[in-house]
């Protein structure tokens, strides 16, 4: 019998051994988590789309959109900070083809996806910019040509297969302009450079600061893109602010069951040398850090600012 015990004080202490063994060594970084702290932790990080509010530029056969509190069914009034403890925002949006989007084929053609319909594989990319103001600045109506993207390949190589390039024409910077979307000349994509992009180099999807492809009488672009099962962004922002090559884009938006439209969010993640944008630590994130003005309602621009 005190053999016996003495046997399981043995296995007993072999086992305590062997876990403070394995306790003791350090467990491999999962490879992802590595590419976080090594890579994206340190990057700088720039927003590309802009703030969504009811007096931005809009198709006008959309027509307005409007913001107001939202009102308890059960007296009618909002809902206030002082009283209820939380207050909450009506969206009464007249289109899913607001602010910057990222347009759905089903957009034209009932046979290809949905918003909600398109892969998690989107989420992030390799980001190209090509850029087309200067030739804009000499031509409003400028639409980005074969030739200007062989010319940025001559910089910079190849376009990377299932990459997003975004072509850069400054015409966002008179955002929110109301009038932006009343003009009939602005810079656009030409139907030969989109299917050179998809064809040849197989991109996963192009985007544009205007909020149409081109400005054909047609629309030729954007019927060609969405008709044969192809997405693509528009009203994307803050192009000057992200390196030509080099990049990644995140990309998200809402999940809206048969959405033909999606209010999108594009974030530019660039290399942690680049002087635009903001790194992980820079700024106070969990807890975000208090606004020096609290959030009011205004009743004269219908929504709530600081």
């Amino acid at each position: 019998m005190k053999k016996f015990a003495l046997l399981c004080l043995v296995i007993f202490l072999s086992f305590v051994v062997c876990l403070s063994i394995n306790a003791a060594q350090p467990r491999a970084v999962p490879p992802l988590w590595q590419v976080y702290q090594q890579s994206l932790k340190t990057a700088k990080y720039v927003d590309l789309t802009h703030t969504i509010a009811p007096a931005i530029p809009v198709w006008s056969g959309f027509g307005p959109s409007k913001f107001e509190p939202t009102v308890n069914p059960n007296t009618g009034k909002p809902y206030t900070y002082q009283k209820d403890g939380f207050e909450a925002t009506h969206y009464d949006l007249s289109t899913d083809q607001l602010g910057t989007q990222l347009d759905p084929p089903a957009h034209w053609n009932p046979d290809y996806p949905a918003i909600d319909e398109l892969p998690a594989t989107f989420a992030v990319r390799p980001l190209v910019v090509i850029p087309i103001q200067n030739k804009v600045a000499g031509d409003p109506n400028y639409h980005l040509t074969v030739k200007d993207i062989q010319d940025w390949e001559t910089r910079h190589g190849k376009i990377p297969e299932g990459s997003v390039v975004f072509v850069r024409s400054d015409w966002s910077k008179e955002w929110p302009n109301p009038e932006l979307a009343k003009r009939k000349k602005f810079p656009g994509v030409s139907l030969q450079a989109l299917q050179f992009l998809h064809l040849q180099r197989k991109i996963l999807f192009h985007g544009h600061e205007p909020l149409d492809t081109d400005s054909t009488p047609t629309l030729e672009g954007e019927a060609w893109l969405l008709k044969n099962g192809y997405t693509q962004a528009e009203g994307v922002a803050n192009l000057d602010q992200v390196p030509e090559t080099g990049a990644l884009v995140t990309i998200g938006y809402p999940k809206f069951q048969g959405g033909l439209g999606g209010y999108a969010r594009y974030i530019a993640i660039c290399p942690p040398d680049w002087k635009y944008g903001v790194s992980v630590g820079q700024i106070s994130e969990s807890p975000l850090q208090k606004a020096n003005k609290p959030l009011r309602w205004d009743q004269q621009l219908n929504l709530r600012v600081r």
